[in-house]
């Protein structure tokens, strides 16, 4: 049987979006459980064999990818490193990747295209046309080095969520009212499909009534489906995205970046929209409608006193691999069971 831990900080952002953040595996059955094993802060270790992997090993890898799933713990820096580092090597094997943040909403991406592409634009101005405040908030600086880094670098950038008057509208309304107002249609999601899957709604709606009981089932029903509006907006601009990069020439040229391959998409996410691969990169898979190499990378801060927590993540399998990050400025995170 599964064992969910919520992040309190996560709850903090289920406050903000009216939604949650927890998610259920894509494979049903009970996987085989890898060899136990002590395990060591910065190891990235192969959920499949229970063993730790070279970085520049599971670089080769990623390197071969159409998208790779980053998931963090927010406000843990540690885990900003860690997808720096991972930007950094992609773009040193010769690849030309585009990052997709979940930390920016669809009506601040004109912002960020205006700051990344050069633009004379301060860093105030760019919070303020990117709208951090009001749909993400909280200290810019713990994201500002991936931000940066792909100014520099000329790295493309995708906000991936979709603007917080929506979730609101869904966890107010209801999916089926929502999808009707006037804003739905403006940003492409009055006609978009949101199969239901009873495990899904199972492994969200149960740690809700757990950690916020006493709410009407109405309630949770649109928590739920402000989770799923969440979830299906992200894979909808990742597979887009996908769908435009296949399309162009396979390498570049001339310039800096000849004979880069474009790609991949490198999404920085909450952890919990990539567990179990059900909550965006199922829904990718399912709205490219090809065959769609993508991996996903589950960062936890390590604590030794939780172990059998990281043994539980690789029996369940809760990513390709789970690495082993230093823990951040707020010490262990708090759980939610």
């Amino acid at each position: 049987m599964r064992t969910f831990h919520w992040p309190a900080v996560c709850l903090g952002r289920l406050a903000l979006f009216l939604m949650p953040v927890l998610f259920v595996s894509a494979e049903i059955g009970m996987a085989e459980s890898p060899p136990l094993q002590p395990f060591q802060e910065g190891q990235i270790v192969d959920v499949r064999t229970g063993q730790a992997v070279p970085f520049e090993d599971l670089l080769a890898i990623l390197a071969d990818q159409d998208v790779v799933y980053v998931g963090e713990e927010h406000q843990n820096r540690r885990h900003v490193d860690a997808a720096v580092r991972i930007l950094e090597g992609l773009l040193a094997r010769q690849r030309q990747p585009v990052l997709a943040l979940e930390m920016f909403s669809w009506d601040g991406q004109e912002g960020i295209d205006r700051y990344l592409s050069g633009h004379e634009l301060s860093r105030a101005d760019f919070l303020r046309e990117s709208h951090w405040e009001l749909n993400w908030g909280g200290a810019f600086e713990n994201y500002e080095p991936l931000v940066l880094l792909a100014r520099d670098r000329r790295v493309p950038a995708l906000a991936l969520n979709p603007p917080r008057s929506l979730v609101r509208l869904v966890a107010g309304k209801g999916m089926t009212t929502a999808l009707t107002e006037t804003d739905m249609e403006r940003w492409g999601m009055r006609d978009e499909a949101f199969p239901e899957d009873a495990a899904y709604r199972d492994m969200i709606v149960k740690p809700l009534r757990q950690c916020h009981g006493g709410l009407s089932d109405q309630d949770y029903q649109r928590m739920y489906e402000a989770s799923v509006f969440r979830d299906e907006g992200m894979a909808k601009v990742i597979a887009e995205k996908l769908r435009r990069m296949r399309a162009q020439p396979s390498q570049s040229e001339s310039g800096p970046d000849a004979g880069a391959r474009p790609g991949p998409i490198l999404s920085y996410t909450g952890a919990g929209h990539i567990q179990y691969y059900l909550p965006v990169p199922n829904r990718v898979l399912r709205r490219v409608g090809s065959p769609v190499k993508q991996i996903s990378i589950y960062l936890t801060a390590f604590d030794p006193a939780r172990s059998q927590e990281i043994h539980e993540y690789l029996r369940d399998r809760i990513g390709d691999y789970v690495w082993l990050t230093p823990l951040g400025a707020h010490g262990t995170p708090r759980r939610c069971k």
